[in-house]
C-alpha cells in the first residue's frame, strides 16, 4: 500500500461520508482508524477495497471495533517508522492520463516538463531508499519543494499529496544535452538537441527511470548497423519504443507488427513491458531490427521524457539497454560517459539518482497467457506468498546467466529484478549491490545462502565465501521447483526441465529431464540419450559442436568449421569433453544440421532461428524411448537423417523437429503416468520460451488429459532459479 495514493484516497472517502478518524504509513501497511454512523462505517470499508486507486492492492489484514477518540475531523498522520517491518516495495509506474495531459497543456505549469508524476505514476522501487514511502526516504530529498509544489504536496483533497517525486520546472531535476565538448543544461535545449541528433542518425545513450537506454532511429539501416557494430551486438534483437498514437495508443504500432488481444493488453498495461510479437514484413522498420527472426519486442513510452522524446521524433526508435552485452544496465553518468563513450555519439543525461538498476521487463504471449522473459522494470521487485514459513531468512543467488536473487523469511518471498550475466566485475559489482540493497530496503538479515550446485558459477563462489551456512541445489531441481511457487499443489509433479545446461546430480550435463515428485524430493524419471560435446562450454555460441557430437556419436560424418581433425581427435579420446541431456544443446544442432547457422553471436541464436523456420506442426511419431535404469531414455539418433536431408526444405525440417520433441514429451509423461499414477505436469527450462514448441506441447498434453502448469510470474529460464532454489531449501532437513 505504499507510493500507490492510497492515503489521500482514504481521506477523501472519509469526508465524503462525514467520518472522523485518521489514517497512517507503517512498515509496508497502512492503518486506518474511522468512526461514525454505522451505515456510513460499511459504505466506507466496501468502497475501500472495491475503489481504490488503479495501481492499488488493497488487502484487508485486520478489522476489529475500537472505542472512538475525541476528534474533530479525519486527518492523515505522519509515517510510523518504529514499528515492525512488513515492508512491501512498489514498482515503477507508467506515466498516468492526467499527468499526460497537463504534459501537453501549454496552460499547465508543469507543460512539457519531462519528471512529471503524481500519486498514481512515475518511479517508485528505482526511487525509494528506505520505506515507510515518505520524500526524505528517496532519491528526491534533494531537491526541496517550491510553493507551489509544497501547495500541492500539503492538500489532502490535491492528486499530488504526498506524491513523493513530486517536482517541477522550478524545484526538480532537470536534463542535460553532451556531445564531445558541447553541454546544454536548459532542458528545453537539451530535448531540441536530442531530437536534432536522432533525426541525423546518431546514437543517443538517454537516462531513464531505471538505467540508461541506447537510442537511433528504428528506420535508419545506417545507424542500426553502427549501432551494432560498435557494442557489438551483431545479429541479437534490438527492443523498439513506438510513440503512443490513438485512443488505444497502438495505431502506429499496429502498422508494424501483428498484437493479438493478449498482446495489446500486456504492452498497455502499467508495467509497460517490452512484448515479443510477430513483426510484419516491409512495414518500414529497418531490417536489421531482428535480423532472420520472425519477432520484435516492443514497447511504448513509460516516462513523460519518452513520451516527449518520441511525440517529436514522430516514428519509433530503438530503445535497448545502455550496457556491454550481458551486463546489468548502466544507471551512473560518469560509469556511461567512460563506459560506453565507443558507442554512443551523444548523452542525454537528468541529475534525479537512481536507486537500483532495473532493466525493462520482457514478456511473450505463449498459449494465451503473459509468460515473463525477464523481470525488471514496472514487475519488480515480484513479491510471492510461500507455500508455508521458510524457518531462517535465506538468501538464494541463482544462477551464472540471466542471474537474479531472492529474499525469504517467514512466508515472504521477494525475487529481484534481472541482474544480468556475472561475466564482468562490473555485474559481480552489481550483484552484490543488489543483495545488500535489498536485505537494507525489507530490513531483513539473512542467516543461510541457497546457491546452484554448479562449483563454475560466480554466484557459487560467492556464497561459499560469504561467511554464512551454505545449501547447494542442483540446477534443474531449482528450476522444477519454480512451479510449486506458483501453483501449490497437493498431487505429486512431473516437471519437464529443457535448457541449455545445468550441473546434474550425477556430475553430467542435464538440460532434458522429467523430474517426478516435490521440492525437495525429485526424481529423474525421464531424459535423452547423453551425448558428448567437444569443449562444451563453447557449445552455446557454437552450436555445430552439438552437431558434430550428435553426428560422431550416431557413427556418421559431420565437418566441423574449425579444426576438424583436432576437434575430432579431442571428441575420439574424450578429452575436454563433457556428456549433456541438453535439449538447448539438440536445439543447436538441429539448426546447425539444417544449415541456419554454426556459429553464434548470442545465447539462443539458433533454437530462435529454427523457431521462425516453424510454420507449421503436425502429428508425427515420437522418438524411441528406452527404460534405462528407470529413467524413460529418448534416443534423438532417428532425427538427424531428417535433419540432413536437403532435399526437404528448412522449414519442413524444422516442422519435424519441433514436432517430434512436442511428441516425445507426451509420450515420456504418458509413459510416467502408466508407472507412476496421476500427477500434474509441469513446464520449466530456457527451451520453453520457445512458444511454437511449447504451444503445441501443452495443447497435446491438455488432449490427453494432463494438467499443465507454466510460468506466469517468474521466468521460465534461469532469471527464475532463485525462486526454485527457495523453495527446495525450505525442505532441506540439514
Amino acid at each position: 500500500m505504499q507510493g500507490v495514493g492510497f492515503r489521500p484516497f482514504v481521506y477523501r472517502l472519509a469526508h465524503s461520508l462525514g467520518l472522523k478518524g485518521w489514517v497512517q504509513n507503517l512498515k509496508g501497511n497502512v492503518l486506518i482508524h474511522i468512526q461514525g454512523e454505522a451505515v456510513a462505517l460499511e459504505q466506507f470499508t466496501s468502497t475501500l477495497v472495491q475503489q481504490s486507486p488503479a495501481i492499488a492492492r488493497p488487502v484487508i489484514l485486520n478489522n476489529k471495533i475500537v472505542t472512538p477518540e475525541s476528534l474533530p475531523s479525519f486527518s492523515i498522520r505522519d509515517s510510523d517508522s518504529g514499528l515492525n517491518a512488513d515492508i512491501h516495495t512498489p514498482a515503477d509506474y507508467y506515466t498516468c492520463k492526467d499527468c499526460l495531459q497537463e504534459l501537453n497543456d501549454p496552460h499547465n505549469r508543469r507543460y512539457r516538463y519531462p519528471f512529471i508524476n503524481c500519486t498514481q505514476c512515475g518511479p517508485r522501487y528505482t526511487l525509494i531508499k528506505q520505506l515507510p514511502y515518505d520524500r526524505a526516504r528517496t532519491t528526491m530529498a534533494g531537491f526541496p519543494l517550491c510553493t507551489a509544489c509544497g501547495s500541492e504536496y500539503n492538500n489532502p483533497l490535491d492528486r499530488r499529496y504526498h506524491a513523493e517525486p513530486i517536482a517541477c520546472e522550478q524545484c526538480g531535476p532537470q536534463l542535460q544535452y553532451i556531445e564531445k565538448e558541447n553541454c546544454i543544461d536548459d532542458t528545453t535545449g537539451a530535448l531540441n538537441k536530442t531530437i536534432e541528433a536522432l533525426r541525423a542518425g546518431k546514437i543517443v545513450a538517454i537516462k531513464g527511470v531505471g538505467g540508461y537506454h541506447l537510442l537511433c532511429d528504428a528506420s535508419n539501416d545506417a545507424a542500426i548497423l553502427t549501432l551494432r557494430t560498435r557494442k557489438p551486438r551483431p545479429h541479437k534483437p534490438l527492443a523498439v519504443m513506438f510513440p503512443s498514437v490513438g485512443d488505444d495508443e497502438l495505431e502506429l504500432l499496429r502498422q508494424h507488427v501483428m498484437l493479438t488481444d493478449t498482446d495489446a493488453r500486456l504492452i498497455t498495461d502499467p508495467a509497460r513491458p517490452i512484448v515479443i510479437v510477430e513483426k510484419k514484413h516491409h512495414s518500414g522498420l529497418s531490417e536489421y531490427l531482428s535480423p532472420d527472426l520472425s519477432h520484435l519486442g516492443v514497447f511504448l513510452p513509460y516516462s513523460p521524457l519518452h513520451h516527449l522524446l518520441l511525440q517529436e521524433f514522430n516514428q519509433a526508435v530503438v530503445a535497448t539497454s545502455a550496457n556491454i552485452s550481458g551486463e546489468p544496465v548502466l544507471t551512473q553518468q560518469h560509469h556511461v560517459q567512460q563506459r560506453l563513450l565507443h558507442i554512443t555519439d551523444c548523452f542525454l543525461h537528468h541529475n534525479r539518482p537512481i536507486a537500483r538498476p532495473a532493466d525493462d521487463s520482457v514478456v511473450r504471449v505463449i498459449h494465451q497467457q503473459a509468460r515473463p522473459i525477464r523481470i525488471g522494470r514496472g514487475m519488480a521487485p515480484v513479491e510471492l506468498t510461500l507455500p508455508h514459513c521458510i524457518q531462517k531468512p535465506t538468501l538464494a543467488v541463482g544462477g551464472q546467466m540471466k542471474n537474479s536473487i531472492a529474499l525469504a523469511w517467514d512466508n515472504r518471498l521477494v525475487v529481484s529484478p534481472h541482474i544480468g550475466d556475472l561475466d564482468s566485475p562490473h555485474s559481480l559489482t552489481v550483484f552484490e549491490q543488489v543483495i545488500t540493497d535489498l536485505q537494507q530496503l525489507y530490513e531483513i538479515q539473512i542467516e543461510q545462502i541457497v546457491c546452484d550446485a554448479h562449483r563454475g558459477y560466480a554466484s557459487h563462489r560467492w556464497a561459499h565465501q560469504a561467511g554464512l551456512p551454505v545449501i547447494q541445489v542442483f540446477h534443474h531441481h531449482a528450476h522444477a521447483a519454480t512451479l510449486e511457487v506458483e501453483f501449490p499443489q497437493d498431487t505429486p509433479w512431473l516437471v519437464f526441465t529443457w535448457d541449455g545446461v545445468g550441473y546434474g546430480a550425477d556430475g553430467s550435463l542435464w538440460g532434458g529431464e522429467g523430474l517426478l515428485g516435490r521440492p525437495g524430493k525429485w526424481q529423474r524419471i525421464a531424459s535423452f540419450t547423453p551425448f558428448r560435446v567437444p569443449a562444451g562450454d563453447l557449445a552455446a555460441r557454437q552450436p555445430w559442436r552439438s552437431a558434430a557430437a550428435l553426428c560422431w556419436q550416431a557413427g556418421l560424418e559431420y565437418t566441423a568449421p574449425l579444426e576438424h581433425e583436432l576437434v575430432r581427435h579431442a571428441w575420439q579420446n574424450n578429452i575436454n569433453c563433457t556428456s549433456s541431456s541438453a535439449v538447448g544443446r539438440l536445439f543447436d544442432a538441429a539448426a546447425a544440421l539444417t544449415g541456419l547457422i554454426e556459429n553464434a553471436s548470442f545465447e539462443g541464436q539458433g533454437p530462435m532461428l529454427l523457431e521462425t523456420n516453424t510454420t507449421q506442426l503436425q502429428q508425427t511419431a515420437t522418438l524411441p524411448i528406452k527404460n534405462i535404469d528407470n529413467i524413460l531414455q529418448a534416443d534423438w539418433q532417428p532425427l538427424l537423417p531428417v535433419l540432413q536431408n536437403h532435399t526437404l526444405t528448412i522449414k519442413q525440417r524444422a516442422n519435424y523437429f519441433h514436432s517430434t520433441m512436442a511428441a516425445t514429451l507426451l509420450e515420456q509423461a504418458m509413459l510416467a503416468r502408466e508407472c507412476y499414477g496421476n500427477f500434474q505436469v509441469g513446464l520449466s527450462g530456457g527451451v520453453f520460451q520457445n512458444k511454437k514448441l511449447t504451444e503445441q506441447v501443452i495443447t497435446l498434453l491438455e488432449q490427453n488429459n494432463f494438467r499443465v502448469f507454466f510460468n506466469q510470474q517468474i521466468p521460465c529460464n534461469d532469471g527464475g532459479l532463485c525462486a526454485g532454489q527457495i523453495m527446495e531449501a525450505m525442505q532441506n532437513k540439514h
